[in-house]
């Protein structure tokens, strides 16, 4: 006979296997739920092969500098022109590839480089202008190259190229990013000031009436020398600067023609310019980078009328921050003046900017990106495009409001501004809308893991998505723990939606709502948009099947003859 102590343990093994059974195979059955029988939520319509990567510029399109609706990375090889393109004369413009490239950069002092793509309708523009400035600038000693960077696509990563066209020139091998008008003048004009004398001699007051006429801005330095110290600080700083030709003088009478009192104690440094505030004198330590200082914060108007032309101007001076007026072309003559006052009191620390909301090419897209509706005048403060906070003054439009609310804007001291459409009076679908002022209320929710699609109407990627996320929605309609919701990311704003592309999909697990989202980087199919959902989803969910076929009357009577078989089995045990 066994001892009592081992029939006991043997008791006691077979109760906790028993009791373990039912998880080791909850478990197993929850693996083939996830892995095998996912079939019904896929079709042939869901196998398009999307990849979660958007091949897009990072963040959303810009329009020269401001972020807003647009798709300049679409492909437009397929795109049937009735015209034939014009011929381009490019024989002057060098194919570089791979295999040649560094060979080419290392032995030549100037070498301009286009990295292209063959489908970007700039890039196609650009062409003609390109062709027709290496020309004129061979002469100088100076090649003009491109890129394929569809091909090359190791130098595109080397180059961090982003967007078409990105063109770099290169002295000596280091190169600069091109960031001047797309035109054949302003290419050689700005080449010619890269490999040009950095200052210009003014010795006769013909050559100072010439300059004076011909230039639009200019700087002048009034020296003791024209060479030595004071004239290396001038010239040091005018290499700093694109945009603005820089000139220097000992001549009284010169000086006198532009502005100066023949007196003043030298040096002595003036800005030019043909614009409402015409003349600008420096006054600080006579060193390159306080007179780099001094000219940035003094070459752009007082009020700059945003452009096409001028749109690089605004974006590429290192004062980032900047104060947006939008009016119509009417109401702009009795507010720009107040506007321009205001504008004298924050020089060198706010651009100031006027955006013509009567403007259909520029200022209605500018205007819909800062969400400022409406033709009422509206003044909006905005920190740039490395994080793109907006803050919206909205008091009258008045000097002394507008100088309040720089103030503040620099001190850090407003709340910012996000574009919302109106929150929907109904939202009963499978996929919830979400706009920027009900995106706390439903995706913040703590006690809901949410996914959110971050999208675009005119994307064609996020069209293309829509029907496989619909049936995702419908198959989790019944989750009351998930949400499944759409964010037009064009017209809605939140600090907690950031996309880097359309569409971007986000998850917050319930619970989790204090930290970043997830990204789903995972294919664009029903069932693996389910599986990341199962696995990071902070509230376990049972996905209810749908019903299967019914089955014949006898192989159901059979069926529940065996179960009851069993059950009476296991009654006898």
């Amino acid at each position: 006979m066994l001892p009592r102590s081992i029939i006991f343990f043997s008791l006691i093994t077979l109760l906790l296997f028993s009791k373990l059974s039912p998880s080791l195979s909850k478990t197993q059955n929850d693996k083939v739920e996830d892995d095998d029988d996912l079939s019904f939520l896929d079709d042939e319509n869901d196998k398009n092969g999307a990849s979660s990567h958007d091949v897009r510029y990072p963040g959303f399109h810009q329009f020269e500098g401001y972020e807003i609706d647009g798709d300049d990375f679409d492909d437009y090889s397929d795109f049937d022109d009735s015209e034939k393109e014009p011929e381009i004369d490019d024989t002057d413009v060098v194919v570089l590839k791979e295999r040649n490239f560094s060979g080419f950069i290392d032995k030549l002092k100037f070498v301009m480089v286009e990295f292209y793509s063959p489908w970007c309708a700039h890039c196609q523009a650009l062409a003609p202008e390109y062709a027709e400035a290496a020309a004129e600038l061979k002469e100088e000693g100076v090649v003009l190259a491109k890129v394929d960077a569809t091909e090359e696509t190791e130098l595109a990563l080397e180059y961090d190229i982003q967007g078409y066209p990105t063109i770099y020139f290169f002295i000596d091998g280091v190169h600069k990013l091109y960031t001047g008008e797309r035109s054949k003048d302003a290419i050689v004009t700005w080449i010619k000031r890269k490999i040009g004398p950095a200052i210009h001699n003014i010795t006769t007051l013909d050559d100072a009436e010439r300059v004076l006429t011909s230039d639009s801005k200019l700087v002048l330095g009034y020296l003791n020398s024209l060479v030595g110290p004071e004239s290396e600080e001038l010239a040091a700083a005018s290499r700093l600067e694109d945009d603005v030709n820089f000139y220097q003088t000992v001549n009284p009478d010169v000086a006198k023609l532009f502005h100066f009192d023949p007196k003043v104690k030298r040096p002595a440094l003036i800005m030019i310019k043909k614009e409402a505030e015409k003349l600008s004198y420096f006054d600080g330590n006579f060193s390159k980078l306080e007179i780099i200082e001094f000219v940035l914060a003094n070459k752009l108007p007082l009020v700059t009328t945003f452009t096409r032309e001028s749109a690089s101007s605004v974006f590429e001076n290192p004062i980032k921050k900047q104060l947006l007026l939008f009016a119509t072309s009417n109401d702009s003559e009795k507010i720009i003046p107040i506007f321009q006052e205001a504008a004298k009191l924050f020089k060198g620390k706010l651009i100031f900017v006027y955006v013509a909301l009567d403007n259909e090419e520029v200022g209605k897209p500018v205007a819909d990106y800062f969400g400022a509706s409406g033709n009422e005048p509206t003044v909006v403060a905005y920190t740039g495009n490395d994080d793109s906070r907006k803050f919206v003054l909205s008091e009258e439009v008045s000097l002394d409001k507008i100088k309040t609310f720089a103030e503040e804007f620099l001190e850090d001291q407003l709340k910012p501004f996000f574009k919302s459409d109106p929150i929907p009076e109904t939202n009963y679908g499978d996929v919830k809308i979400v706009v920027g002022n009900n995106f706390d209320e439903l995706v913040l929710d703590e006690s809901k893991d949410v996914l959110l699609e971050i999208y675009a109407p005119w994307c064609g990627h996020c069209q293309t998505l829509e029907p496989t996320y619909n049936k995702l929605a419908k198959h989790l309609r019944g989750i009351k723990s998930l949400v499944i919701a759409k964010m037009d990311g064009t017209r809605n704003e939140h600090p907690r939606a950031k996309a880097d592309g359309y569409p971007t999909i986000l998850f917050f697990p319930a619970g989790n709502k204090s930290f970043e989202p997830l990204t789903v980087d995972t294919d664009r199919t029903v069932v693996a948009l389910y599986k990341f959902i199962k696995e990071h989803a902070s509230i376990p969910f049972k996905l209810r099947k749908p019903a299967s076929t019914p089955k014949s009357k006898s192989s159901s009577d059979a069926e529940g003859s065996q179960k009851s078989s069993i059950k009476n089995v296991k009654d006898e045990l």
